[in-house]
C-alpha cells in the first residue's frame, strides 16, 4: 500500500466560465480532445502509487458522475479503498456552496479519520499538469516539513497566492492576491501528513475558519514549518472563457504536448473506445488536434476536435474547440468559437468570436 492518500477538491464554480459550467463544474470541463480536467490531477496521483483517492463534490455533480463511474479507467475500481466520491455540504447550513477547502474538508471528517495512509495530498481537480507526485512525497519526507507547498516559478496568474522561499526552499512568507520579484506562484498542492490534517480540520472547525490559505499558510505560517516543492513544467488553471481557449489552444504547439503527455505517466480517461477519424476525399486538415471517432469532410484549420463531432462538406472550422458530438452542417463557417457538447451549426450558418473573447455556444444548442 502506498503511503498517500488523494484528496481532490472538485466543487468549485467558477462564473466566468460561463456557459462551460452551466451543467458542469469546473473540474469536468472537457479538455485537449477526450479528457476532463480533472483526469490530470487523478493521473498525476495513479501514476505514483496512490491507490485512495476521494474527490469532494458539491452540486452540479451528475458530469463528473458519468465520467469517472467507479474509477475503473484510473485502476481505481478496488475492493479496498480506491476511488470514492464525496458529495458533500456544509455542516452548518447544507443550502450554500463552500467557503473555502476547509470547510469542505471538515464535512468530510469522519472519511480523513478512516484513511489508512500516513500522508495526505490535497489538490484542485482543475490544475492541468502532469507532477511527479512520488517525487513531491518524497521531497516532504527529506524536509521534515510539517506542509510541503508545490509551486511554479512560472508566475503568470495575477490575484493568485505567492510564496516566498529561501535558499533552502523554506517558505518564508505567504502572499495574497499580489505578485513579488523572485516570488514563487502557488498551484494549490499540499502534502502533509495525516495526523496533522486532522489536527488542522478540528481546529479550523472549532474557529470557524474555512479557507487553507488564509486559516493555516497565512494564519499559521510562524507555527508551521513550511516547504516548497518547485515544479518546472507546464501548469495551467483556467478561471475564464477566455483562459480556457487561451490554455486549450496552446496544445497545438507540441513541447506544450510533450510536457503534458509522458510515456512514463501517462494521462488517464474515461475509455470510449471510438472508431478511428474518418477523413474525406477533399477534407482539409492543419495544425489541428482531432480525436478518434470523427467525420471529417470540411476544411480543419488550428482547432481542438472532439470525439463524435462531424464537419460536412462545404463547412470551415477555423480556430475553434468543438466538443463531444457537434456537427457542423454543409457549407456553415465557424471561427474563433467554442462549441459545447452536442451543438448543431446549421447549413450556411456563419459564427464568428474574436482570438481574445471566443464565441461560447451551450450544450445542445441548435444555431
Amino acid at each position: 500500500m502506498n503511503r498517500m492518500h488523494g484528496i481532490i477538491f472538485a466543487y468549485s464554480k467558477c462564473e466566468k466560465l460561463k456557459t462551460l459550467v452551466e451543467h458542469r463544474v469546473s473540474d469536468s470541463i472537457p479538455y485537449a480532445a477526450r479528457y476532463r480536467m480533472i483526469d490530470f490531477m487523478i493521473s498525476n496521483m495513479v501514476n505514483a502509487g496512490v491507490t485512495d483517492v476521494g474527490i469532494i463534490l458539491q452540486d452540479k455533480y451528475q458530469s463528473m458522475l458519468d465520467h469517472i463511474g467507479s474509477g475503473k479507467d484510473w485502476d481505481l475500481s478496488r475492493r479496498h479503498g480506491g476511488l470514492r466520491l464525496l458529495p458533500a455540504t456544509p455542516k452548518n447550513d447544507p443550502s450554500r456552496a463552500f467557503r473555502g477547502n476547509m470547510e469542505a474538508l471538515t464535512s468530510i471528517e469522519s472519511y480523513v479519520q478512516r484513511i489508512r495512509q500516513d500522508y495526505v495530498v490535497l489538490a484542485n481537480g482543475s490544475l492541468i499538469c502532469n507532477m511527479p507526485m512520488g517525487d513531491v512525497l518524497q521531497e516532504h519526507i527529506r524536509s521534515g516539513a510539517d506542509i510541503t507547498c508545490v509551486c511554479t516559478p512560472h508566475c503568470n496568474m495575477e490575484k493568485k497566492t505567492t510564496y516566498m522561499l529561501d535558499e533552502k526552499k523554506n517558505i518564508t512568507d505567504v502572499i495574497n492576491g499580489s505578485m513579488l520579484a523572485g516570488g514563487y506562484e502557488a498551484l494549490d498542492v499540499y502534502v502533509l501528513s495525516k495526523k496533522l490534517l486532522l489536527e488542522l480540520v478540528m481546529e479550523c472547525d472549532a474557529h470557524n475558519e474555512y479557507s487553507f490559505r488564509n486559516a493555516v499558510l497565512i494564519g499559521m505560517k510562524d507555527r508551521l514549518n513550511l516547504h516548497a516543492f518547485v515544479f518546472d513544467g507546464y501548469a495551467a488553471r483556467i478561471d475564464s472563457v477566455s483562459e480556457y481557449y487561451q490554455r486549450s489552444m496552446e496544445l497545438l504547439d507540441s513541447s506544450v504536448r510533450a510536457d503534458l503527455f509522458m510515456k512514463d505517466r501517462p494521462i488517464r480517461t474515461k475509455d470510449r473506445s471510438d472508431a478511428s477519424t474518418y477523413y474525406g476525399p477533399e477534407s482539409q486538415c492543419t495544425n489541428s488536434l482531432i480525436a478518434d471517432g470523427c467525420i471529417i469532410e470540411g476544411e480543419v484549420r488550428d482547432s481542438i476536435i472532439f470525439r463524435g463531432v462531424h464537419v460536412e462538406k462545404g463547412a470551415k472550422v477555423i480556430g475553434c474547440i468543438l466538443m463531444q458530438d457537434t456537427v457542423i452542417h454543409v457549407g456553415a463557417t465557424l471561427k474563433y468559437a467554442i462549441a459545447d457538447k452536442n451543438v448543431t451549426v446549421n447549413e450556411y450558418r456563419m459564427l464568428m468570436g474574436h482570438s481574445n473573447y471566443p464565441l461560447a455556444i451551450s450544450k445542445f444548442s441548435i444555431v
